[in-house]
C-alpha cells in the first residue's frame, strides 16, 4: 500500500517532493541521490529533480516506501 502524501499546490517538484517525505537531509543529497539512483514515478526510472508530480503520481524509492501525491481538499 502506498502512503498518501498531501501538497497543496497543484504539482511540486520531484526534489521538493522527496524533501518533503524528510528520507533525506540535505537539498544536496537529494540531489545526488537523485542523479545516482533514481526514483520510480508510476513505474519508469526518474532521475530529474524538476519533474513535474500531480496529484494521482506513485513515486517509488528504493528502502524507504511507496508514496501517492495527493492534493488537499
Amino acid at each position: 500500500m502506498h502512503e498518501s502524501i498531501e501538497i497543496q499546490t497543484e504539482y511540486i517538484p520531484l526534489g521538493q517532493f522527496v524533501k518533503l517525505i524528510n528520507i533525506l537531509e540535505s537539498g544536496g543529497m537529494v540531489k545526488a541521490f537523485l542523479q545516482d539512483e533514481g526514483v520510480l514515478v508510476n513505474g519508469e526510472r526518474e532521475h530529474r529533480r524538476g519533474r513535474k508530480l500531480y496529484p494521482g503520481d506513485v513515486v517509488e524509492i528504493a528502502e524507504a516506501g511507496s508514496y501517492l501525491v495527493t492534493k488537499e481538499a
